[in-house]
């Protein structure tokens, strides 16, 4: 296989592995009734001026299974910290005794975990339309390559098949990672 070939299947592969890693944050932003620190992940604090992350600022963890601690860095944040997280439309109502931040994090309803498994599909599906979208520009690219006769028809037909192999195997770990979560919200 020629290098320009390989390059080709190099960036496909780079655009899934970079569909994932996006379905993966998605996913983690889905919360299924349980506390993790990862649900803060997406809450930016206003820290000398500039927005920044949450865990870059304080201490995030879980005590307990419904209970996440944000313990500031700095005591002089825990305003900014609390005004982030109301503002974040995480539905979690901030509990601040002047050290700590708790956020309690009430169970789901059969519904609303219905609905949670509805995003989470929904996330799965543009993650698969990503991962068809690499495929096509692989395959156009290929298609042009053989027109242009920079490679032979049997160059474009085994890197069409590179291209689908490794189609097939991320779809496979989104249904993997959907299913994974789906178990997830829905265990009470």
């Amino acid at each position: 296989m020629n290098e320009e070939l390989q390059m080709i299947l190099d960036m496909v592969q780079e655009k899934m592995d970079n569909t994932i890693e996006h379905l993966d944050k998605e996913l983690a932003s889905i919360r299924a009734g349980k506390a993790s620190p990862r649900m803060l992940d997406g809450v930016m604090v206003e820290y000398y001026g500039a927005p920044t992350p949450l865990s870059q600022v304080a201490n995030v963890n879980t005590p307990d299974a419904r209970t996440i601690a944000v313990q500031p860095w700095e005591k002089q944040l825990i305003p900014d910290i609390e005004k982030a997280l109301i503002n974040s439309n995480l539905g979690l109502n901030p509990d601040n005794n002047g050290e700590i931040i708790r956020l309690n994090v009430p169970p789901l309803t059969e519904e609303r975990r219905k609905g949670l498994v509805k995003d989470a599909n929904t996330a799965g599906e543009n993650a698969k339309i990503a991962i068809r979208g690499a495929r096509k520009d692989a395959n156009d690219t290929f298609k042009k390559m053989l027109k242009a006769t920079e490679i032979s028809e049997d160059q474009e037909k085994n890197s069409l098949g590179d291209v689908q192999v490794l189609t097939d195997k991320y779809i496979k770990k989104v249904d993997e990672q959907l299913k994974a979560k789906e178990v997830d919200i829905l265990t009470v």
